[in-house]
């Protein structure tokens, strides 16, 4: 059995669990509440792209900046948002310093530290990557992740993927039981049904598979695996020549 499932099993699923007739293709069905499952889908896929980083849903972008660069870059079509404390300029080795806060970018803009500045920071303004100082320094190796809002897969495209549902053989890149329980829930309570056990169901579901979805971290009573804070002298820094 693959690991995902196309949107056509998923919503026949839900179909039967609800007590309404599987379709074949429900993309073809004029049948009002098969239509109303295809929408409820794609509302259920947002919804779930904001409850969680699912790992199957992070990407990596990367920049590397030019002389002419004014430091102010587009973000990815399929951005939804970025994962904390991913932020790294790989040509200095140090991690970035951000988001910044209005407050804390208009502080560096007004002091002019550029030439006393050590990382380089950055926030995201108008539907843009902006990199502190600016223009940035030619050169800069900038990474970040995020989580794409690309939750669809259409079968058989490497490669290729959407924000919605359009053909009944499309695969969703959730967990399929959990993708199910948010589904019936939502169209149980579109029709105004009692949703107590869905609802008991999905919450299990959710806590089950968020906590499988990534690896769990090795308890420590101690210091921070990864040294934070930024500036360490056996993770981070040169071992010489470092504020020479």
């Amino acid at each position: 059995m693959a690991r995902f499932k196309s949107i056509n099993d998923i919503i026949n699923q839900v179909a039967i669990e609800v007590g309404i007739p599987k379709q074949a293709d429900i993309f073809a069905s004029t049948d009002p509440a098969s239509e109303q499952l295809i929408y409820l889908s794609n509302s259920a896929g947002y919804e779930l792209l904001q409850s969680e980083a699912w790992e199957g849903l992070v990407r990596e972008y990367d920049i590397t900046t030019q002389s002419t660069d004014t430091g102010k870059y587009p973000l990815p079509d399929d951005f939804a948002y970025m994962i904390n404390q991913t932020g790294w300029d790989r040509s200095n080795n140090v991690p970035m310093l951000g988001p910044l806060s209005a407050q804390e970018w208009q502080y560096l803009e007004g002091r002019d530290l550029v030439s006393h500045t050590i990382y380089a920071s950055f926030r995201e303004v108008e539907n843009e990557f902006w990199l502190f100082p600016q223009p940035p320094p030619d050169g800069l190796d900038i990474h970040f992740e995020y989580i794409s809002r690309n939750w669809v897969q259409p079968k058989g495209v490497v490669g290729t993927f959407d924000d919605k549902v359009t053909d009944p053989s499309d695969i969703e890149l959730y967990e399929p039981i959990l993708f199910e329980r948010l589904l019936k829930v939502r169209f149980l309570e579109a029709r105004g049904f009692d949703t107590t056990a869905a609802t008991t169901q999905l919450e299990r579901a959710f806590g089950s598979w968020a906590a499988k979805d990534k690896g769990a971290a090795v308890l420590n009573a101690g210091a921070g695996r990864r040294g934070f804070p930024y500036l360490n002298g056996f993770r981070n820094t040169p071992d010489t020549g470092y504020g020479g």
